[in-house]
């Protein structure tokens, strides 16, 4: 007993000290920013190389390196896509009262649904797991940039609007999600391993340089954005919404999204959808992550109260450095 309690232990530490580099890269982000050290100014650049080079160019190596089975894996795809639809029906039919109309529910819904995969997700996930891990990860990454984005900023526009107004709301949603590079990464890295091409060794050397960068810089971005919402909410002086706001919403992302994931991917396994264990572990850990940094800047876009999904994004960021390192612990045994 004695030496299985020392074995549990030394597992921890493992995971604590993998998981830490991390979380701690947010908090630098969080610190400079709310410290005036990196003006709020600043990091939409910062934000800008993240999304436009260095994310884009991280995708498509992982997408260029990961067999093509694994990018169109339809097991991963449709438990994914059912998992986001059902958090998305439930949040904000728990959220919806006299205060929180469809707008802000909508976009709780989103921070409940998409968890924050592509600057944290997959550089910690390949870093804990392994490179396998990636192929699940891109698969539930444009399911939540095509579909749960989409379907939740539609959904924001039903306060009074007519069926124009949601269509409008629609079309300018697939058309940001045209213009987000982090898609084309994807596609043309699927593409390149299906070809099995390769770029000639000077933009090979390139695109990995940028790729390289793309783990601290998002991390340490992550906090800055979760400041500069912060900051600016309360510039607008927006009142400090009730905890019942946002703690559960914040929770939903922490604990309801990855349970339901495994259920739901556990069913699936029983149904005989072609879902390997592997896979499914990948998408409970990446369920399990806290939510998508991204929302907030979606959430001004459109109007909704941005100073709640500031603070839900800033709670499942807190909270997760010990849940989502309890996850691994409880589905790796590592």
């Amino acid at each position: 007993m004695h030496t299985q309690a020392l074995q549990a232990q030394y597992r921890v530490l493992q995971i604590f000290s993998v998981t830490f580099p991390f979380f701690a890269l947010v908090l630098c982000g969080y610190v400079a920013a709310r410290r005036g050290m990196l003006p709020l100014e600043a990091i939409a650049g910062l934000n800008g190389f993240v999304l436009f080079f260095s994310l884009p160019c991280m995708l498509y190596r992982f997408g260029a390196t990961t067999p093509i089975a694994q990018l169109l894996d339809v097991g991963v795809l449709l438990t994914w896509l059912i998992c986001a639809l059902i958090m998305v029906g439930f949040t904000v039919t728990v959220s919806l009262n006299r205060r929180i109309r469809w707008n802000d529910a909508s976009f709780g819904a989103l921070v409940a649904a998409f968890p924050n995969t592509g600057f944290m997700g997959v550089p910690l996930l390949v870093t804990l797991i392994g490179a396998h891990a990636a192929g699940p990860m891109i698969v539930t990454i444009v399911v939540d940039m095509l579909v749960t984005t989409s379907l939740c900023i539609a959904l924001s526009r039903l306060d009074g609007a007519s069926a124009q107004g949601v269509a409008l709301a629609t079309k300018n949603a697939l058309k940001g999600i045209f213009l987000n590079p982090m898609p084309w990464a994807i596609l043309l890295g699927g593409v390149a391993s299906l070809l099995q091409f390769e770029l000639p060794a000077p933009l090979t050397k390139t695109v990995w340089l940028l790729a390289d960068a793309a783990s601290p810089t998002a991390l340490f971005t992550i906090g800055t954005v979760m400041a500069r919402s912060q900051m600016l909410a309360r510039q607008r002086q927006q009142g400090q919404p009730p905890l019942r706001d946002y703690i559960p919403v914040a929770m939903f992302k922490l604990l309801l999204h990855p349970a339901l994931v495994l259920l739901i991917g556990i069913s699936a396994m029983q149904l005989g959808l072609a879902l390997d264990q592997s896979s499914l572990v990948v998408m409970v850990l990446v369920a399990a992550l806290p939510s998508a940094s991204n929302v907030s800047m979606l959430a001004e876009r459109y109007g909704a109260d941005n100073g709640r999904i500031a603070r839900i994004i800033l709670v499942s960021t807190a909270a997760s450095f010990l849940s989502f390192s309890g996850a691994v612990a409880l589905l790796t045994g590592n």
